[in-house]
C-alpha cells in the first residue's frame, strides 16, 4: 500500500502580514514547511511527498525541500484551496492507494498522530484528525448575532490536519462541483455522501495563520 502526502503551501500569508507566502516565512530560522517536512520525511508509512507551493515563488519552495529525499514533486497550486489539492493529486503517484492531506501553516504534526491516521485508515476510507472542542460554542443569527442554539459540547471537535483517504475517494469528490467552497477535504466527502471518521490529533498542531499564533509557535518550540 503506498502512502503518499500532499503538503498545501499555496497560501498568500495576508492575515500573518508575512511578505513571503506563508509557508516560506522563517520559524526559529526554518521555513515554516520544513517542520511538517521533517515529520513525513521520518515517518516509516509515508513512501512520498507532494508540495502545492505558490506559483509566483516556486523556485523557492524547491530549493528549501530540495534536502527532503521524500519529495517528489513541487507544483504550483490555484486560487482557491481546493483547486491547490487537485494540483496535487495529479502530480501523485499512479500507483498511490492513500493520500494524506496536509497544511503546511500546521508545523507540530507527530508520528503518533499519523500513525493513528494510518491505522484507521486500514478499515475506514475517509480519516481526519481532531481534538475535542474546550469552550462553549454558540450557533449565531449572521445578521442579528442573535444566538439560535447551544450545540452540546461533547459532540464537538476542532478538525485538524492531516486528513487521510483512500486516493479513489478524494479523487471522486475533487470532481464534483459543489455551490459552496468547502474549507477542508473532509467537508468535500461528506457532501457526496461519503463517511468520514475522526481519530485523535493534538492540541499543539495548531495552525499559524495570525501573527499572534507565529509568537505561540516559537513559544511551543522553547518548550
Amino acid at each position: 500500500m503506498r502512502v503518499e502526502v500532499i503538503v498545501v503551501a499555496a497560501g498568500a500569508g495576508k492575515r500573518l502580514k508575512a511578505k513571503v507566502p506563508k509557508a516560506l516565512v522563517l520559524l526559529k530560522g526554518k521555513p515554516l514547511i520544513a517542520y511538517c517536512l521533517k515529520i513525513f520525511e521520518m515517518h516509516a508509512g509515508i513512501d512520498g511527498v507532494v508540495v502545492v507551493g505558490a506559483g509566483g515563488v516556486l523556485s523557492q519552495f524547491i530549493r528549501c525541500t530540495r534536502s527532503f529525499k521524500k519529495v517528489r514533486a513541487v507544483v504550483p497550486g490555484g486560487v482557491l484551496r481546493s483547486d491547490s489539492v487537485k494540483c496535487g493529486l495529479k502530480a501523485l503517484s499512479s500507483d498511490t492507494d492513500i493520500v494524506l492531506v496536509h497544511d503546511a501553516a500546521r508545523p507540530f504534526v507527530d508520528v503518533a498522530m499519523i500513525d493513528r491516521l494510518l491505522a484507521s485508515l486500514k478499515k475506514n476510507k475517509a480519516v481526519i484528525a481532531g481534538v475535542p472542542v474546550k469552550f462553549t460554542v454558540k450557533k449565531i443569527d449572521r445578521k442579528s448575532l442573535n444566538i439560535k442554539e447551544t450545540p452540546e459540547r461533547d459532540l464537538l471537535w476542532e478538525a485538524q490536519t492531516p486528513q487521510g483517504f483512500h486516493k479513489d475517494i478524494l479523487v471522486k469528490a475533487h470532481a464534483k462541483k459543489f455551490k459552496q467552497e468547502a474549507t477542508d477535504d473532509a467537508m468535500m466527502v461528506e457532501r457526496m455522501g461519503g463517511k468520514v471518521s475522526m481519530v485523535m490529533g493534538n492540541y499543539r498542531n495548531m495552525k499559524v495563520t495570525t501573527p499572534e499564533d507565529f509568537i505561540f509557535a516559537q513559544q511551543l518550540l522553547k518548550g
